[in-house]
Parts: C-alpha cells; structure tokens; sequence
C-alpha cells in the first residue's frame, strides 16, 4: 500500500497509532479547499518542469507527473476524483493519486517543496484568478450605472445630507458617484493583484532548500510577476489574503450604501425608482407588497465581508513565525468573500439595468426642501452681499416660504425684495431647480454639460 493511502498519513513513520476519525474530520479542509486542484495542479507541472530543466528529475519522470496531472484535471472535471479525508487535503488527495498513476515519480515531484509553500502557491494562483474576474464585474457594474446615469442627465434628484433635502443634483450625476467608488475599489484590487502575483514556491516548510531550484522559472512560467524574497515570510504571513478581503470590504461597503438608496428610494414614502420585479419578492401575509430583497440582503452580506475580514485579522495577529496551522483557517472566510463579492457584482449590474426613474417624483420631492437656499445666497453675494451676512438673510427668507407653505419661488418679488432690496427680477431663474443644476457648470459639478463630459470619460476608461 502506498504511503499516502494510509490513514495515519504521510508522515506515519514517525507514528505509533493512527490519527483519531475526530482529529481528521477535526484537521482535513479537503472538501473546501479541493476548489485549489487546478491551481495545484499548474503550480505542480511548473515546479515538475523546473525539477526537469535544472536536473533533479528525469525527463522521464518529468513525463509521467505530465500525463498523470492531465489524468487527475480530467478526472476532477468529469467528476470523477475520489476525495479523500484520510488524505486531509487537496494537495495530499492529487499527490496519493499521481503517485497511483506514475508510481515513483509521483513520489519525486514533492522535492524541493512543502506543503507550505504549496498551499501558499495555489492559493495566490487561485486568487488572481478570482481577481480578474472580479475586475470584470466591477467593469460591468460601473457600465450599468454610466447607462442609467446617461439616461438621466436631465433628471432633477433631491440631493440629500443628513438624509435632509439639500440641493437639486442630477441623477446621472448621483449615479457616477458609484461609479467613482467601484472604479476605486477597482484601483485596488488591481494594486491587490500585484502583490498577490508573487510566489512562494521554492521557499519550502520555512528555510528554503538544498535543490538547485530555479524559482525565477517558475514564476515566469505561471505568469508571476517575481518571486516571494524571504523564505519565512513566504510561508507564514496571509497578509495579500486580508488585503484582498479588505478591499472586498471596501466595495461590498460601495454596494451597501446604493443598496440603501435603492431601499429608500423604492418605499411609497419616496417613489423615486422602481426595480424590475425579478429582482423583488412579495410578501406571505400582505399582497400589496412589493420587497426590495436583492440590495437589502447585499446591506447584510456585507456585514459578512467586514466579519471574514475581521475574522482572518485575528487570525493573524497572534502567530509567531513561521507557518503554523492556523493558517488552514483563512481560506473559507477568503473563499466566501470571493463568492459573496462576485455574485453580488453579477446581479447588481443586472438589477442597476433594469431600474426605472420617475422624475416627477423626484422633483416633487426637491421642491419641498427649499433645495435652491444656497442659490439664493450665491445670488446676493454676487449682488455685493459678504456671504455669512448673505447667508443669514436666505434663512429668514426660508423662514417666511415655510409659514407661507411656498416655496422659495413662489415668493412674490415684494416680499423677496423685504429681505434685501438688490434682488429683481433675474432671481427666479435662480431659485428654479433647472437654474440651480444648470447653475453648477465647474469640474465635478452637477450641471448636464458637467455630467456628460464625465460619461464620456467613464466609457472610454471602460471601453
């Protein structure tokens, strides 16, 4: 029987009983790691590669781990691969299964390495992959957002702060706020990736080797972009791991704050926006309603990012070096951050499509805050008016409109000129809601012409 087939693992030797059925149920993480098998897999035909080239394998063997490796991907894809938790993991599950197919060849391709720097491998490798396709959702998010935003340029939205109306602003130009942080969550990640594209392959339990490895070949042929430097730190720190995890944060935090737009904006109280009915559900008891349950449960999922990034911190904090078992623990957390991110991604690009505007609504609600006081104050400040003094006497116009229930442009221009006796008639171009969009025609303002020239610059950026 071969060695790996034992139940006392690959190190009985040193053993006098088998491990408990507790303890390997307790220890094995093979049912969620086996997602790695591919990156094992590269990573194995590249040291295998690399064992050949500088010696310390023969070609022969060299050929045998390649036809074995191209049996296992074969035999996982079709699922058809027995995983075993006597073996414990993934690494272990593909090695007893090589060493099966290419007997002692398969026994030679763990030369030079250890599980360690294996696992940190495979995990970086997989990791950058999951990356890419994350930066792609995020790409296609941000599409999604640029179209509803064009669409709406003209669309007056009550621009809010304390959740109190402020200023009239544009929806498309409410939209490319999103924008702006998913095209920063996407500078990250991609800063991200660069520091999780290097290998720790080579660097074996934690001291290196005595094999002449070529490590630098390994790394150019998985498409790194060097190689990890200490080989200690290679293979104990998860430091790209929780990077990653907290720029996923970051993003599901970006997704959790539309997500409340969207939930508010949705309610009757609002009425701003409808969502496709695919994205909704309704309720067991009250047939009246229609439940917003695609952003409110993103709102919660990212409560879950935040707690796998706390999670694998704490992780962290309390190892001595170098690699220690604890370690095993920071992959579910990084496997379902990766999961949760990336489906939410995916729906919301889809769900941001489908979003219909009702501008009435909208501009109804901008005339009940008196969203053009800042306009007035601008005006009398160019009339000659210091601008706290300009300021004050805006807010006892205020005062008036609402005992008068009118709005601001409403006022008659007698009652107007009471407050300051420069104001004529040129003001309610002013106090307009068109004129106070229009109004801010500045880099980064709200103004349509501002807006488009920003669409413009988002979609050759993601072109």
């Amino acid at each position: 029987m071969n060695q790996l087939d034992k139940k006392s693992q690959s190190w009985s030797a040193l053993f006098s009983e088998p491990m408990s059925e507790l303890v390997q149920r307790y220890t094995a993480s093979v049912f969620f790691d086996k997602r790695l098998w591919r990156s094992d897999i590269d990573g194995s035909l590249a040291h295998a590669r690399m064992l050949a080239a500088q010696g310390i394998v023969t070609a022969a063997d060299l050929q045998a781990i390649e036809a074995g490796l191209a049996t296992i991907a074969q035999e996982i894809e079709s699922d058809r691969f027995e995983w075993k938790l006597e073996l414990e993991d993934v690494h272990l599950n593909i090695e007893a299964r090589l060493t099966q197919l290419a007997g002692d060849a398969g026994k030679r391709l763990h030369t030079g390495r250890s599980r360690n720097d294996q696992v940190a491998t495979d995990v970086r490798l997989w990791l950058r992959g999951e990356i890419d396709l994350i930066l792609g959702l995020l790409a296609d998010l941000q599409r999604a957002l640029v179209d509803l935003g064009e669409r709406n340029v003209e669309v007056i939205l009550p621009g809010f702060t304390h959740l109190q109306v402020a200023q009239p602003v544009s929806f498309g130009h409410h939209m490319l706020a999103y924008v702006e942080m998913f095209s920063r969550d996407t500078e990250r990640l991609v800063e991200v990736r660069r520091r999780v594209n290097r290998l720790p392959l080579g660097a074996a339990a934690l001291a290196g080797t005595s094999y002449p490895l070529d490590r630098e070949s390994v790394a150019q042929a998985l498409g790194m972009d060097g190689v990890c430097q200490n080989s200690i730190d290679a293979v104990s720190d998860r430091d790209f791991a929780i990077e990653f995890t907290a720029a996923a944060a970051l993003a599901m935090v970006h997704i959790s704050r539309l997500s409340e737009e969207l939930v508010l904006w949705m309610s009757q109280n609002f009425g701003f926006i409808g969502i496709a009915d695919r994205f909704t559900t309704g309720s067991s008891i009250m047939p009246q309603k229609k439940n917003p349950d695609v952003p409110e449960l993103a709102r919660g999922k990212t409560g879950r990012v935040v707690g796998h990034l706390m999670g694998l911190i704490t992780l962290m904090k309390g190892q001595p070096l170098a690699y220690n078992k604890d370690n095993q623990e920071d992959k579910e957390p990084l496997f379902d951050t990766v999961d949760t991110l990336k489906d939410t991604l995916r729906i919301f690009a889809e769900m941001v499509g489908g979003i219909t505007v009702r501008p009435e609504a909208m501009e109804k609600a901008a005339l009940k805050g008196y969203a053009t006081a800042t306009d007035l104050a601008d005006y009398l400040v160019k009339k000659g008016l210091p601008f706290r003094d300009a300021h004050e006497t805006v807010a006892h116009a205020v005062k008036a409109a609402i005992a008068s229930q009118m709005d601001l442009s409403e006022l008659p221009l007698a009652v107007l000129q009471q407050f300051n006796p420069a104001i004529g008639e040129d003001v309610y171009g002013v106090l307009s809601l068109r004129g106070s969009l229009n109004a801010r025609d500045v880099l980064g303002g709200t103004a349509p012409a501002q807006v488009r020239a920003q669409i413009a610059r988002h979609r050759a950026r993601l072109a």
